[in-house]
């Protein structure tokens, strides 16, 4: 097992991840698309045990205005805006990390990808690729 590590685009937040990711994914809900600026977010599903924060502490904004219905915790840092990761209701032991915060985001393929019914219509899925249309 390798350490893997990331931060933020000014530095401020650094974590090192303590294990292999359990899962990884591309969200295409509104929410990620907001949060991150973009047209998806890239995320891996880690213990919240497995990760260490070395420096900073990333805030919180808790988002309740969801698809799901339930409530995103998303930090990200304060100075540069970098989101690093959210937790979901239901998955209480997990976090899920922004991959394009990772040092080495060549470590990051994704498995699946969720929220399809709210993808870009620009962006293409790889044919055989696990989708769901919703986040569940």
């Amino acid at each position: 097992m390798s350490n893997h590590t990331g931060q933020c685009l000014c530095g401020d937040i650094k974590y090192v991840v303590n294990a292999e990711p359990l899962m990884a994914g591309v969200c295409h809900c509104r929410n990620c698309q907001r949060q991150g600026g973009s047209a998806f977010s890239t995320l891996w599903g880690v213990p919240k045990v497995a990760v260490t924060f070395t420096a900073g502490s990333p805030k919180c904004y808790s988002d309740s205005d969801t698809d799901s219905g339930g409530t995103v915790q998303r930090f990200f840092c304060g100075e540069c805006g970098s989101p690093i990761y959210s937790l979901v209701p239901g998955q209480d032991e997990m976090m899920f990390l922004k991959t394009g915060t990772l040092d080495n985001a060549d470590d990051f393929t994704p498995g699946f990808h969720i929220w399809c019914d709210r993808k870009q219509p620009w962006v293409e899925i790889p044919a055989g690729m696990p989708t769901m249309a919703k986040g569940s």
